[in-house]
Parts: C-alpha cells; sequence; structure tokens
C-alpha cells in the first residue's frame, strides 16, 4: 500500500509535469500589464471610500490625490488582473 507522502509527492509529480510553461517578458506582456494596472486604479478610484487617507504620494494629483496605501492596493489588484489577462492571452496565442 502507498503511503500518503508518496501519493502526494507523485501528485504533484504529475502536476507540474503538465504546468504549462510561462511566457518570457515582452513589451507586449509589459503593454497589458500597464493596461490593467490602469484599469485597477479607475476601479479604485470609483470604489475606495477615502482614498486619500494615509501617507500621500510626493505627487498626488498625478495619481488622483490617491494615497500610498490606495495605489498599492489597486496596483496589486491590476497584477492580479494582469496575471490572468496575460496567462488567458497567451494561451489563446495572442501574446
Amino acid at each position: 500500500m502507498m503511503g500518503h507522502r508518496n501519493l502526494a509527492r507523485m501528485l504533484l509529480t504529475h502536476l507540474f509535469a503538465i504546468t504549462p510553461a510561462t511566457l518570457t517578458w515582452s513589451p507586449k506582456v509589459a503593454l497589458v500589464m500597464i493596461v490593467c494596472n490602469v484599469i485597477a486604479i479607475g476601479i479604485g478610484k470609483a470604489t475606495i471610500k477615502h482614498p486619500n487617507v494615509g501617507a500621500q504620494l510626493p505627487n498626488a494629483a498625478f495619481f488622483g490625490g490617491m494615497s500610498h496605501a490606495a495605489l498599492l492596493g489597486t496596483t496589486s489588484l491590476g497584477h492580479i488582473i494582469g496575471i490572468g489577462a496575460i496567462q488567458g492571452l497567451a494561451a489563446r496565442g495572442v501574446l
């Protein structure tokens, strides 16, 4: 009978074997990530109740008066959206 650790190791080995290759960086990939971050900043501006509370950015007007925390949160969301967009576009052969 196979132990739990051997079974888990075997399953992980098979899982890693079917993982698709990652996409290399290119200007197209960068453009998709930038667009996703701009969209996320727009979503944040529309939905964050107090976007200017906290430490201010050096040029807050450039980011619409958002604080450091609001910008960090929105760009984190932008990267999450960007990862999905890049992987999806790569799977379809667009990137």
